[in-house]
């Protein structure tokens, strides 16, 4: 006989942990899966050593879900977005603009947090919500949806009749796959390299990209490690440079890196491992399905620019629990998820090719379309309307 639950989430990513927590707070039973329990020591194999900034709309839905106080005392905030081209003959600043929060309200942009801290803090808020099972080590293996209810097989044998199933189970989602929605995907040729540096340059809370070519190099704060300031780094690339770069012996790494951050913080010291990640962008032809919403990567990827890939898996979070906390009896029947794919899927659709701009945008290799990629930056930043739309929009704010 299936076991009965409110809500059933395949994912137990960052995304799929803030999602169990949100809908447990909310009064809603959740049973969370995922194949692989998650890492949360930053010493451990196979730990994220990735970061994410969450924006401002994100503090909500943290809120919420009782995870902000747990995650506040480990915020680095995030107070001014420096974007530098250093596209000349050498590497070196030719121009640096900075996007300031103070311009649009007195909350700094966002706050960043390393991704296996992420997941520590999500596992444990789980653990005080008696109405929420998290069962790591256990995978969806078979889904049949019918009007009234979505029946999922798990691995272990046992099967689970949920309201709402909630596919967060990446970007080659099990569940998206077994109802057949189909996905556009677009590869740039890109990996991305991840990891903590130290630097002695203080960051002063201000995220930094650095544009030359072959994709962005950005440092994000981070709290001091060692008693020294410190950051994470996303250095994009294409896809044979990201893997040289990884195999360097550390010493010639350090160096290539110096270069490659125009020297902005002084020489950087590695202080973590380095991870490679592909880069794609990709959206679901839908977000709905019969009792199914998809939510995070298995409904768009972006590359890591603008700190827009969990807000937006954030921003989904949000919508589909004000939906359910509005009409609890209708939890994930059709009007209700048609409604949650009508309010998220053109947003989403506007922020993927956006974001896929940029990113070809940074890739540029030829000095003339550098120097047009430094003229245009230049053009946008000195009108202040144009700027503080910029930055209001990249916040997810209206208006």
């Amino acid at each position: 006989m299936a076991e009965r639950t409110d809500i059933l989430i395949s994912g137990g990513g960052v995304a799929g942990l803030t999602a169990a927590a949100a809908f447990g707070a909310a009064g809603f039973t959740v049973i969370c899966v995922d194949p692989a329990p998650p890492v949360t020591d930053a010493g451990a194999n196979g730990a994220d050593m990735r970061t994410t900034a969450f924006l401002q709309p994100a503090r909500r839905v943290l809120e919420e879900a009782g995870l902000w106080p747990r995650l506040a005392p480990h915020a680095a905030a995030l107070k001014i977005m420096r974007i530098v081209d250093a596209g000349g003959e050498v590497p070196e600043p030719r121009l640096v603009k900075d996007f300031d929060s103070g311009e649009i309200g007195e909350e700094p942009f966002g706050w960043n947090f390393p991704n296996w801290l992420l997941r520590r803090e999500g596992v444990a808020r789980l653990a005080e919500l008696p109405n929420v099972s998290f069962r790591p080590g256990i995978a969806t293996r078979a889904l049949l949806t019918r009007e009234g209810e979505a029946r999922v097989t798990l691995s272990d044998g046992a099967q689970v009749g949920a309201k709402l199933l909630i596919a967060a189970d990446g970007r080659d989602s099990p569940m998206r796959q077994a109802l057949g929605i189909n996905v556009q995907t677009t590869r740039y040729g890109q990996k991305a390299l991840a990891f903590a540096v130290t630097h002695p340059i203080p960051h002063d809370n201000v995220s930094t990209e650095v544009h030359r070519s072959g994709g962005p190099f950005t440092l994000v704060p981070l709290p001091d490690r060692d008693g020294l300031p410190s950051s994470a780094v996303v250095w994009m690339e294409r896809g044979p440079e990201v893997l040289r770069l990884a195999a360097l012996p550390e010493a010639e790494f350090e160096a290539e890196m110096l270069a490659r951050s125009a020297g902005l913080f002084g020489p950087l010291t590695l202080a973590t491992r380095r991870s490679v990640w592909p880069i794609i962008s990709q959206i679901a032809d839908r977000f709905d399905g019969e009792r199914t919403a998809l939510l995070a990567e298995a409904a768009h990827v972006v590359p890591p620019i603008g700190a827009q890939g969990l807000n937006m898996s954030l921003a989904d979070l949000a919508c589909l629990l004000d939906l359910s906390k509005a009409a609890p009896d209708r939890l994930g029947d059709r009007a209700m998820l048609t409604a949650y794919h009508r309010r998220r899927w053109p947003e989403v659709r506007a922020r993927v090719t956006g974001i896929d701009l940029l990113n070809r945008t940074s890739m540029l290799s030829a000095r003339p379309l550098r120097d047009l990629r430094a003229s245009a930056l230049n053009a946008l930043y000195s009108l202040k309307p144009v700027r503080t739309t910029l930055m209001r929009a990249g916040l997810g704010m209206k208006g």
